[in-house]
């Protein structure tokens, strides 16, 4: 006999009252098992959704899902750390980060996701290396972390089933926008990884799920105490997403550019934000001492790159695929770009084929935008400002309708200094 009945959980939370720490353990398990039906599932993530959780209820709602799976056992001599973005357009920087941070001496287990609508998948990027696989078992994510230092991979499915169930039902039932839903299930499944120290890079701006700095305030405060509830040390880092993230939007392109950095060039805001997770994942690690500049100028994290693409059965050095077809956006007047919107950009690069519109769609790996200028940067009447890559032609005029209106060209000399990368740090 169950000792809860599913509708008296669901009226606690749509009286707003606080779900006891057996009350949310029975509900998760319940509806893992199927006992709980997606009907009932549905109104208590709409309940949450409205009346939300504390901290206390979030953290023990995240106990309950890494308790649904398994846990992976991590035994390396180095110190583990991993980082998890919440998405945004252009965003490779856990490619050169996992083998950087691995080659400052800490091991970097990284499970990573796919791209769903204008956000991209890093699985998806590094897809578009031959050869290379996504699938290992937790005795190979073992055994490449204790060889080489980093593995990026997909999760295993023992890990917090409950999660991938809820996230499901979430997506189809308008209830995804729900702080202690998204914060549970970031850290149940980062948590269960096995980690000992956790760096988020929590996104705002137009092309983030955050678009304001107090949401993602809200957001990393959240992840940040699941975090110390959990005994995991963990920060946050506030990032801009007003704007794509370096040049290249899509897979094979970003992976391009990620090579880049990892030989010592590559975007300026690339290489800050790569540098700045890397600091705080050192110091969460006790690697404060390691400078990881100097680390990617010596050519190391490369040479850890090479071995962990290897190392899943990829060619670090072959060709990535090229598009059949590629349309130039041209500047219409002469002037400084004063904004290029992320979201727009995102989802132009999606339309081209680089994204997907539901989990089981293909992409297209040598899709995407490259972004030609900059905000800041002057260009003149008729200069190349984007290049639309794609395999089939045909997208293209969707792609030039996300992108209208997602630029301006001012006059000015100098439409403003922009922020940095970084935009606040918040600690446990």
């Amino acid at each position: 006999m169950e000792p809860f009945a599913a509708v008296d959980v669901i009226r606690a939370k749509r009286d707003g009252e606080r779900l006891s720490a057996e009350q949310i353990e029975w509900v998760v398990d319940a509806y893992t098992r199927g006992v709980v039906a997606e009907e009932q599932m549905a109104a208590l993530a709409m309940a949450i959704f409205l009346n939300g959780m504390d901290s206390a209820e979030t953290a023990r709602w995240t106990g309950a899902m890494i308790d649904s799976g398994e846990r992976l056992s991590l035994h390396v001599a180095r110190p583990t750390v991993d980082k998890h973005s919440t998405g945004g357009v252009g965003d490779k920087i856990t490619l050169p980060l996992a083998p950087l941070v691995a080659a400052c001496g800490a091991a970097v287990p990284q499970l990573s996701g796919r791209g769903l609508g204008h956000t991209g998948g890093t699985l998806d990027k590094l897809e578009s290396i031959p050869g290379w696989r996504a699938e290992l078992s937790a005795e190979e994510i073992g055994r490449q972390l204790a060889e080489v230092g980093a593995v990026v991979c997909a999760a295993t499915p023992t890990l917090a089933p409950a999660d991938r169930k809820l996230y499901a039902l979430r997506d189809v039932t308008s209830t995804v926008e729900s702080v202690p839903l998204i914060a549970s299930s970031i850290m149940s499944k980062k948590i269960a990884e096995g980690s000992g120290a956790l760096v988020l890079d929590v996104k705002v701006g137009s092309g983030a799920f955050m678009k304001t700095i107090r949401q993602a305030r809200s957001l990393a405060r959240a992840l940040v105490d699941i975090g110390a509830a959990h005994g995991v040390a963990t920060t946050a880092l506030l990032t801009d997403m007003s704007t794509p993230l370096g040049s290249a939007v899509g897979n094979a392109v970003e992976v391009v550019e990620a090579v880049e950095v990892l030989k010592g060039g590559g975007p300026a805001d690339v290489v800050e934000l790569t540098l700045a997770l890397a600091r705080e994942m050192l110091t969460l690690a006790g690697l404060s001492h390691v400078d990881p500049a100097e680390v990617l100028a010596s050519g190391e994290a490369y040479e850890t790159w090479c071995r962990m693409i290897h190392a899943q059965g990829g060619d670090p050095d072959a060709e990535l695929p090229k598009p059949a077809h590629v349309h130039v956006v041209e500047a219409p007047e002469s002037g400084v770009l004063a904004r290029l919107d992320a979201y727009a950009v995102g989802v132009a690069a999606w339309r081209l084929g680089a994204g997907r519109a539901r989990k089981e769609d293909p992409v297209q790996l040598a899709a995407g935008v490259r972004c030609l200028a900059k905000p800041g940067d002057r260009v003149e009447r008729g200069q190349p400002l984007l290049e639309l890559h794609t395999d089939t032609p045909e997208a293209v005029p969707a792609a030039l309708d996300a992108l209208s209106g997602s630029y301006d060209l001012t006059q000015r000399h100098n439409p403003g200094a922009a922020e940095g990368t970084v935009l606040d740090l918040i600690r446990g």
